[in-house]
């Protein structure tokens, strides 16, 4: 329970902070974000808050999502052919897409980071952020086969 209270002290924080009120129905939807790592969209956010939440408009979500990603508490995935995903995991890491079932996947390999300096280097380049998605089929969907 200590845990949940420092979550929602920081959901607080990151609204109040950017001049929303933190609303029941926006710590709500922090909170799911912030707490899944399936990479939600917008609509299946909408869907689970709703269900606590009746009143609770699709414009909300996306307000506070707007909120979080400014905090950099969370990013947006912007994946070919599908909605907008989001992500709160802000370390560098790749995103395995399943191109069957759409599911997206962290992998954090150290091994990355480096390959992905090393190429920086080489080009006289500053990386600043970077995205690496992997497209294939997942583990799951290859069984079903």
């Amino acid at each position: 329970m200590h845990s949940l209270q420092d979550s929602d002290s920081s959901i607080i924080k990151a609204l109040r902070g950017k001049g929303y009120k933190a609303t029941p129905q926006r710590i709500a939807i922090s909170r799911l974000i912030l707490n899944n790592h399936t990479h939600p969209t917008a609509q299946s956010i909408y869907e689970e808050v709703k269900k606590v939440y009746p009143t609770v408009s699709l414009a909300t979500i996306y307000k506070t999502v707007q909120v979080l990603k400014e905090t950099g508490l969370v990013q947006e995935l912007n994946l070919p052919n599908d909605q907008a995903r989001f992500d709160s995991n802000m370390q560098l890491h790749v995103h395995m897409v399943c191109l069957q079932c759409k599911s997206v996947n962290d992998c954090m390999d150290p091994m990355i980071s480096k390959i992905i300096e090393r190429i920086s280097n080489d080009a006289d380049f500053s990386t600043g952020r970077w995205n690496l998605d992997i497209f294939g089929i997942c583990s799951s969907c290859k069984r079903k086969r």
